[in-house]
C-alpha cells in the first residue's frame, strides 16, 4: 500500500519535534493519546491518518463486530483440552480487560471528555448457541467452568426450548422442539460503538493544548536517528507535500497498515513478522420488524479452519442512533492490508526476513485457506443458508449484503524458524522502548486499554512506577494493578460504579 502510491511532492526542509507521533486514528491511537495526556500534560503529540477522518477502518461500527468482547459468548476463547475439560484462562484475562476498559470509559465520561455514554454503548444479553449433542455437552461443561469465576457468576444455561424461546424468539422460531439446543445467557452484556467513542476521544485531544491531528497525511517512512529519536517522512494527500518530523516515541496503530510500517522501521524485534488478510462481509437486515425482535448477541461456534473473527453471530446492534441486525462474518480473501488499501499490500509486505515463517504458516493452515476459498465462492443463497442456521425463517428479501471490515492476522517466526499464524493481537517494541506497533485484530478494541497499559510498562519503564503516574492510573482506572476475579467484592464494587455512569444494566 505504502509503496505503491507514488507521487511527486515537493519536500520541506523543516524538521520539527515532538514527544510523541501517534500513527492511525484509531481506537488504540484515541486511547493512548488520551492516557499520555492525562498522565504528562505538557507532551506535545502529532497523529497522522492517512484518511480524511477519524475511525474510518477497522474502529468504524460497520467493519468490526461491535461486542463488547467480554468473553462472555465467543466460543473460541473457551477451547476444549484433549482430556474434555475447558480452558477458561483466556476467557478470565478477556473479561478482567474488559472491566479495565469499563472503568476508562467511565472515567473519560466522569471527567466530560466525551459525550453521552448512550451514544457509544448499551446493555445487551450475550448469548451462546449451539445444537447437536456434542456441542450441547461442550457448552455445559463451559458454563460450569466459567459460572464458578466470579466474573462469570450472572452466567445462566439452558436446554429448555420455552426459556431459549423467551432469550431469542427470532432464533427459535421454526425449531423442532425435540432438538438438542442449548445456549447460555449473560445479562451485562455491551454493544459498543468503537467509531463513535474513538472520535469522541480525538474531538477531546483536539481541544488539548500541544495536540495535532493531521487527516489525509500518509507517513512513508520512519528511521532511527544516533541520538535516539525516530525521523519520520510524512506526506500530504491534499496539498501533495512532503513534510519531516523528529521524536522520542513512535505508535503504529494503523491496522491492516502496521505491518509494512514495522518493517520499514527495520528493528530486530520485527524481524520475520508477517501478516495474512481476511476481509469480512455481514448480512444486513432490512425488516424492521425483525430487527425489533431481535435483542440479544447470540455466537455460535466457527466452522473447522476459519479465523476466530469468523465465528458467526447474529448480533442486535446500534449503528448512528439505529437499531441494526446483522448476521456473521462471512469471511473472504483480498490481498488489500486495508478496507481503503491497495492490492499490492501483500506482496510488497514479503520481505527476505519472513518469506519462510509465511510460507510455512500457510503450509500448517490449509483448512484455512480451503475455508476461505469457499467463503470467496459463496452465492446469496449460500450465505442464506448459514444464515437460516441461527434465523432458519429467514426471507432472503429481508437481508444485504454490507462489506465489512479488513483484517490482518498475524504471523511470526517460530522457535524452529517456521512460521506460526496467530489470532488476536500482538505488540512489537524497540528494546529502548521509543517504538510500539500494534499487529492483529479481535479482541483489540474492547481490551484497548489493558493493552495501551501493557504498552506504557514496556515504552515509558522510567515513569510508569512514579508515584505520579501510578497515582493517576489509579484514578482513570481503580482497579489498576490488581485482579478482579478473586475479589468478588471489589468486582461488584467496580461494576456496581461503572454501570451507573455508563447508564449500564448491573
Amino acid at each position: 500500500m505504502f509503496a505503491a502510491q507514488i507521487t511527486i511532492m515537493t519536500d520541506t526542509k523543516l524538521h520539527p519535534h515532538t514527544d510523541v507521533v501517534l500513527i492511525g486514528a484509531g481506537i488504540m491511537s484515541a486511547t493512548l493519546g488520551v492516557i499520555l495526556k492525562q498522565l504528562q500534560p505538557d507532551l506535545k503529540i502529532e497523529i497522522y491518518e492517512r484518511l480524511d477522518r477519524a475511525a474510518a477502518e477497522s474502529s468504524d461500527a460497520w467493519n468490526n463486530a461491535g461486542t463488547g468482547h467480554a468473553a462472555f459468548c465467543e466460543l473460541n476463547y473457551t477451547p476444549e483440552r484433549e482430556d474434555g475439560s475447558i480452558d477458561i484462562s483466556k476467557a478470565i484475562k478477556i473479561a478482567e480487560s474488559f472491566e479495565v476498559s469499563r472503568q476508562f470509559w467511565s472515567y473519560l465520561v466522569q471527567q466530560n471528555f466525551v459525550g453521552s455514554p448512550n451514544n457509544f454503548i448499551e446493555s445487551i444479553p450475550h448469548m451462546s448457541f449451539v445444537w447437536g449433542e456434542e456441542n450441547v455437552n461442550y457448552l455445559k461443561k463451559r458454563y460450569e467452568a466459567l459460572h464458578k469465576n466470579h466474573l462469570f457468576e450472572r452466567m445462566e444455561f439452558s436446554t429448555d426450548f420455552n426459556q431459549l424461546n423467551s432469550w431469542m424468539p427470532l432464533v427459535m422460531e421454526g425449531r423442532d422442539k425435540l432438538a438438542k439446543l442449548a445456549a447460555t445467557f449473560m445479562p451485562i452484556g455491551t454493544d459498543v460503538n468503537f467509531g463513535e467513542l474513538t472520535r469522541n476521544m480525538f474531538q477531546y485531544l483536539m481541544k488539548q493544548k500541544g495536540v495535532t491531528i493531521h487527516f489525509n497525511h500518509e507517513v512513508r517512512k520512519l528511521k532511527q536517528k544516533e541520538s535516539g529519536e525516530w525521523s519520520i517522512s510524512i506526506a500530504d494527500l491534499a496539498i501533495e507535500k512532503k513534510k519531516k518530523m523528529r521524536t522520542k516515541f513512535v505508535f503504529i496503530g494503523a491496522g491492516g497498515g502496521s505491518l509494512p510500517l514495522l518493517e520499514k522501521a527495520n528493528i530486530p524485534e520485527g524481524d520475520g513478522f508477517g501478516g495474512f488478510p481476511v476481509s469480512g462481509q455481514w448480512l444486513k437486515c432490512t425488516n424492521k420488524a425483525i430487527i425489533e425482535k431481535h435483542k440479544v448477541k447470540v455466537y455460535g461456534k466457527a466452522s473447522v479452519g476459519a479465523p476466530p473473527m469468523s465465528v458467526p453471530h447474529i448480533d442486535s446492534r446500534m449503528i448512528n442512533g439505529e437499531k441494526a441486525l446483522l448476521f456473521g462474518p462471512y469471511a473472504g480473501f483480498s490481498t488489500k492490508f486495508l478496507k481503503n488499501g491497495s492490492y499490492l499490500d501483500l506482496p510488497l509486505s514479503i520481505k527476505a526476513n519472513n518469506l519462510i515463517p509465511m510460507l510455512s504458516a500457510g503450509f500448517n493452515n490449509l483448512p484455512l485457506t480451503k475455508y476461505l476459498i469457499d467463503q470467496v465462492r459463496q452465492s446469496q443463497e449460500d450465505r442464506m443458508e448459514a444464515l437460516r442456521e441461527y434465523v432458519p425463517n429467514a426471507d432472503s428479501k429481508d437481508w444485504e449484503l454490507e462489506t465489512a471490515g479488513q483484517r490482518v492476522q498475524v504471523i511470526k517466526k517460530s522457535e524452529n524458524g517456521g512460521g506460526v499464524l496467530e489470532f488476536g493481537t500482538e505488540v512489537v517494541t524497540k528494546a529502548d522502548g521509543s517504538l510500539a506497533v500494534l499487529l492483529g485484530a479481535s479482541p483489540g478494541a474492547s481490551t484497548s486499554v489493558s493493552i495501551m497499559l501493557d504498552l506504557l510498562k514496556r515504552c515509558f519503564k522510567d515513569k510508569i512506577d512514579t508515584a505520579e503516574w501510578q497515582e493517576k492510573l489509579k484514578v482513570m482506572i481503580p482497579s489498576y494493578g490488581q485482579t478482579l476475579n478473586d475479589k468478588p467484592k471489589f468486582l461488584a464494587e467496580i461494576r456496581k460504579n461503572t454501570a451507573a455512569v455508563l447508564d449500564l444494566n448491573n
